[in-house]
């Protein structure tokens, strides 16, 4: 059974930095897609950044050029450095990944991360 397991979220001030990670358990070969989601107290979940396993990526428009995502394709990890944050990045993140003929895609438990003012 894979698992995706999440660890790095935390309390932090305005303007710091976190680093999330997550990695597969389990036996599922290469991903095709991995990123992180987030989802704030009464607002849907959002896409915050994807990788693929070329290398590509998509931010969030909110998010870009303060955050970083990053894969290992060998780990079947990837990771989320996030730089100058705001109260408004407060949310439950959670990582996600996708194998092509697979669904549905995979889910993390979710990690909190919350940023004071």
């Amino acid at each position: 059974q894979v698992q995706l397991v999440e660890s790095g979220g935390g309390l932090v001030q305005a303007g710091g930095s976190l680093r999330l990670s997550c990695a597969a358990s389990g036996s599922i070969g290469s991903f095709n897609v991995m990123g992180w989601y987030r989802q704030a107290p009464g607002k849907r979940r959002e896409l915050v950044a994807v990788i693929m396993t070329d290398g590509r990526t998509n931010y969030a428009d909110s998010v870009k050029g303060r955050f970083t995502i990053s894969g290992d394709n060998a780990k079947n990890a990837v990771y989320l450095q996030m730089n100058s944050l705001k109260p408004e990045d407060t949310a439950v993140y959670y990582c996600n990944a996708v194998k092509i003929g697979v669904w549905p895609p995979y889910w993390g438990q979710g990690t909190q991360v919350t940023v004071s003012s």
